[in-house]
């Protein structure tokens, strides 16, 4: 016997319609997955960091960290008027100018602040682990001081507090 074609005209509208269905879902998932990164950084200041600038802590001084974990590697650093970008990892650091940075409350965001034409001299760069903390040391080549920065670790609240 064979099929009505009412019947398969039915069918095919409905695969049709599950399947643009299917697409529109996908596109939106895409879209919500990009939609809120707009390539800005958004720098979260972190009250228990700890500055030094020769053994001595400066008059003015702050630590930012990027709101993101993927750029887990960059620190924000606040020196008396200046500020400087540290990419820990590639162990640079980068001059940020004040127009670049837009306050929102205590935090700032930023375009990403690598950029080759405002990279800053440094050498000794030492990174270590010292328990509650991690300690970046390096020295600015332009200040021709030594800069130690003591950044806190998050607790893993998946080991369970003892």
């Amino acid at each position: 016997m064979r099929p009505s074609v009412a019947g398969s005209s039915l069918q095919w509208k409905l695969a049709l319609g599950i399947a643009l269905c299917g697409c529109i879902l996908l596109c939106a998932n895409a879209l919500a997955a990009n939609g809120g990164d707009t390539g800005r950084i958004h720098w979260k200041q972190i009250p228990d960091a700890q500055l030094k600038l020769d053994s001595k802590v400066p008059l003015n001084w702050n630590v930012f960290l990027p709101d993101k974990k993927k750029l887990g590697n960059l620190v924000l650093v606040l020196i008396g008027r200046r500020y400087i970008a540290l990419d820990i990892k590639a162990k640079v650091a980068y001059g940020v100018e004040l127009t670049d940075l837009q306050a929102q409350g205590k935090d700032f965001e930023s375009d990403s602040p690598v950029k080759p034409d405002h990279v800053i001299p440094t050498t000794e760069w030492s990174e270590r682990d010292a328990g509650p903390a991690e300690i970046v040391k390096l020295t600015l080549g332009d200040y021709g001081r030594v800069l130690e920065i003591q950044l806190p670790h998050m607790p893993d609240i998946r080991l369970g507090l003892h």
